[in-house]
């Protein structure tokens, strides 16, 4: 009979005799069937990204993801790209950022290229209007679907709750740019982090003095 601790060393173990590490050619083929299914632009593109590699391949953490997600949106381009150059860079050198680049960029060229060839004299037919009309809703619930999936995974107190509702306050009310959100968000999250882990100037007197005393005491006892 298997005890827990025996069920979970092989849990453990058949999870780790599963991962396939991020070579540049995994990286290309992974990109490449994002890239060949997606539709709405680089944001429909995210859910999808973070399906492939943070969910089915276990490359990323939801947290690494969106910290991509950040520097992606704080860069100049388009954000899939930039996500590709940066998760590719990351998991295997300049090597995965061109596989996972000319993966992200190739099907859409060539899509783009026979629609832009053929779609001119198609474009008010009824029945393509209507297919398309009927593909953006659902982008959105497929957005909408990988921000409830990493939010639940990054938002873990009352300060990331109440930095997601001011950012999403500033973006859409007031639409401020979202790289200046960012580095608002930056900003805070600097300040709130370094008063919570820098001690005072006065408990540390009193840690120092409570240190000096008690090295007498035991001085003096010895």
């Amino acid at each position: 009979m298997k005890t827990p601790s025996t069920h979970n060393i092989e849990s453990s173990a058949a999870t780790e005799s599963s991962y396939v590490a991020p070579t540049p050619g995994r990286l290309f083929w992974s990109f490449l069937s994002i890239g060949a299914f997606t539709f709405g632009g680089g944001y429909a593109m995210l859910p999808l990204i973070r399906k492939s590699l943070v969910a089915k391949s276990k490359w990323l953490r939801d947290e690494e993801f969106v910290d991509a997600i950040a520097i992606a949106q704080s860069s100049p381009g388009p954000i899939a790209v930039n996500i590709a150059v940066i998760t590719g860079y990351k998991l295997s050198g300049l090597q995965g950022t061109l596989a996972a680049v000319l993966g992200a960029t190739l099907p859409s060229f060539f899509i783009l290229l026979i629609v832009a060839t053929f779609f001119l004299g198609i474009q008010e037919n009824r029945f393509v209007r209507a297919a398309l009309t009927g593909m953006r809703p659902a982008i959105v619930a497929l957005m909408a679907s990988a921000v409830y999936d990493v939010g639940k995974n990054t938002i873990k107190n009352w300060r990331g709750a109440l930095l997601s509702i001011a950012a999403l306050v500033l973006l859409i009310p007031v639409q401020l740019h979202p790289v200046f959100v960012i580095i608002a968000a930056a900003i805070t999250g600097l300040v709130l982090n370094s008063s919570r882990q820098a001690p005072s100037y006065e408990s540390s007197q009193q840690q120092s003095s409570y240190n000096q005393d008690s090295n007498e005491s035991r001085g003096g006892n010895s």
